[in-house]
């Protein structure tokens, strides 16, 4: 998992990943991801180099997001 944390740090100063974390679900652990991408290819080429792509499982869903405008 440190390889995990390490590989999206690098997305998350450069703006890409939104948020990322662990949820502390009672009923067991698991994370979620916000993350602003281009283009699906971009975002399947990001879960498929992840070091832990195999331990975990993932479950992608587009989102219509209201941001606050810089």
């Amino acid at each position: 998992m440190q390889k995990h944390v390490a590989y999206w740090a690098p997305y998350v100063d450069n703006g890409t990943v939104i948020v990322l974390g662990p949820v502390m679900d009672p009923k067991g652990g698991y994370g979620v991801a916000v993350l602003a991408v281009d283009s699906e290819d971009q975002l399947s080429q990001l879960v498929a180099n992840d070091p832990a792509n195999g331990l975990n499982s993932y479950e992608i869903y587009p989102m219509r997001a209201v941001t606050k405008q810089a």
